[in-house]
């Protein structure tokens, strides 16, 4: 596993799952967006929770 490879992020509240290759266009995040670049007020598009509140997660 390289360093480049991109990582899954999922809300604890909700379950919303974010992977970095895909972003989530209709949250203005172009595919290929890193968990780092996205804003830290962002919040879970389902549930409104924080971004402080996901978890990496290994699929």
């Amino acid at each position: 596993m390289s360093g480049d490879d991109f990582k899954v992020w999922q809300c604890r509240t909700c379950g919303y799952i974010y992977e970095e290759a895909l972003g989530d266009p209709s949250e203005g995040l172009k595919p290929g967006t890193r968990w780092a670049d996205v804003p830290e007020d962002w919040f879970c598009p389902t549930c409104g929770t924080p971004k402080a509140d996901f978890d990496m997660i290994e699929l």
